[in-house]
């Protein structure tokens, strides 16, 4: 294949599909707004024509987007894997013919799912980069690069629990509690629940639910508060009302048979967290919050307690509200756990949006810097017993022009002795978002230094430092070397 050509008339393809998609657009609708025949638009997004200026200059007044934009082979990240790929003219290498496979009928996939393919694309990209990776790490893997494709965003589900709350008149503007809940599972679903029906035992310590599908009995761990038990009624009326069978009986899970499984577990708990805590209440409360010019933390609190959730769901549902009904790009999201006295971190948990943004798991056992929040905040939970801490500050990267606002909040685990977790969610600070969180100017929010990990930190004297920079020391001697050896050739040229 003439991959230039190639990948460009796909690239520019691409593009117009998503954007036309973007728009709710059919190849139909795009047709009669622009003019060009649907044959020819539908050539287009096949990669195997590419128009001439003026169409283009069509197509971008059409769908309302800049005409560079267009022609650029910069891509965002949906795409991008895809284009990679592409560039790189792997496909050639592949013998595709032995399974027969025509190059023209993948790129045909590509076409028409490129969202599904980005996903697949990004985990096998993951993949290379870990090591000792599990079956269940490979499932998750595919699941946050599902999740990040979609900006953690799906329309479907969240029409779905409106629906569902006017089926059962649940109020989406007040405290959605398990009591009602458990009434609609036992009376519409049949369900027998028990709420002290795991045994204590070392080994279900970590579990808050078995679902035992022959009886529809729920058994429940006793040690399951309040927001807890609502989150896991909820996912149950998230199983039923979606008619999802192929589904893991146990929360937390303890082994996942296939991909599915992981899939249908994610909707079960986007259902659940939508329907605890409303999208259009919860906009409207943080649109309040964000207009102030001082960050309160009784606010925020206040906020929180509206709802039966516990953190981890509340900053879980503002990773799919505050990027789609905000326009809140450049976000993470972070869970760490970590066990009293043991100087190890782990982060267990990690969502990006639309990028990936700086604070990021590793998998070659670095020090994360201790001056996140998320570990900060960790740390004073563990080391003062506290059932519960929050803070927040402005996370000033090393050796780059990229500021964060960060939130995170810290608690006991319940079901482990001397473990703690934390979740934190960020925000890159730019001047989009100092209009829309009114709060990032305030001087009280303090502003620190902070690194990715100490190996790779070029912070001077700093005192939480937990190893020298390696990498960085590593870089320079290369570096003299190179200078050294250049040096070198030009005395005997």
């Amino acid at each position: 294949m003439a991959i230039a050509e190639e990948y460009i008339r796909l690239i520019f393809g691409l593009k117009i599909k998503q954007i036309r998609t973007e728009k709710d657009l059919s190849l139909f609708g795009l047709s009669k707004l622009s003019g060009l025949s649907k044959s020819y638009l539908n050539e287009i997004e096949k990669g195997k024509k590419y128009p001439k200026t003026d169409k283009i200059i069509k197509l971008a007044e059409t769908l309302g987007v800049p005409y560079d934009q267009l022609v650029s082979l910069k891509l965002d990240k949906n795409l991008a894997p895809i284009g990679e790929i592409l560039q790189s003219g792997i496909l050639d290498e592949i013998p595709l013919e032995l399974f027969g496979i025509q190059q023209s009928d993948l790129i045909d996939i590509i076409a028409n799912a490129p969202s599904k393919v980005n996903a697949f694309i990004s985990t096998i990209i993951e993949i290379a980069q870990h090591y000792n990776m599990s079956r269940e790490g490979f499932y998750l893997a595919s699941l946050r690069s599902y999740q990040e494709a979609h900006n953690n965003f799906f329309k479907d589900l969240e029409d779905k629990v409106i629906r569902c709350a006017n089926t059962y008149q649940l109020d989406l503007t007040g405290k959605i509690g398990s009591a009602e809940l458990e009434e609609i599972l036992k009376e519409e679903y049949g369900y027998n629940i028990n709420e002290s029906g795991i045994p204590k035992q070392e080994e279900l310590d970590n579990l808050r639910s078995v679902f035992v599908p022959s009886t529809k009995t729920l058994l429940l761990s006793d040690r399951v508060d309040e927001a807890q038990k609502t989150f896991i009624f909820a996912k149950e009326l998230g199983y039923q009302y979606l008619e999802i069978t192929d589904r893991p009986y146990t929360f937390t899970w303890i082994r996942y048979n296939h991909f599915e499984e992981v899939l249908h577990n994610f909707y079960a708990s986007y259902f659940a967290g939508a329907l605890i805590l409303p999208r259009q209440h919860l906009g409207e409360q943080l649109k309040e919050l964000f207009s102030s010019e001082t960050f309160s933390e009784k606010a925020f609190h206040k906020i929180m307690n509206l709802y039966n959730a516990s953190p981890e769901s509340f900053y879980q549902r503002l990773t799919n509200v505050l990027p789609k009904d905000f326009g809140m790009q450049n976000v993470f999201f972070l869970r760490f756990t970590h066990k009293k006295g043991v100087e190890k971190f782990n982060l267990v948990k990690e969502l990006h949006i639309t990028h990936q943004q700086q604070p990021h798991a590793n998998e070659i056992n670095e020090h994360y810097c201790r001056r996140w929040m998320a570990i900060k905040t960790l740390q004073r939970t563990a080391n003062e017993d506290l059932e519960y801490t929050f803070n927040i500050q402005i996370s000033d990267y090393a050796d780059t022009d990229q500021q964060y606002l960060v939130f995170t909040s810290a608690t006991k685990d319940p079901f482990r002795k001397d473990y703690y977790r934390s979740i934190g969610i960020g925000f890159l600070i730019s001047s989009a978002l100092e209009k829309k969180i009114k709060f990032v100017g305030d001087s009280k929010i303090p502003k620190v230094k902070v690194g990715v990990t100490c190996e790779s930190c070029s912070l001077k004297d700093c005192d939480v430092r937990m190893a020298p920079p390696k990498r960085l020391l590593i870089r320079e001697k290369h570096k003299k070397t190179a200078s050294l050896v250049q040096d070198l050739v030009k005395q005997y040229s």
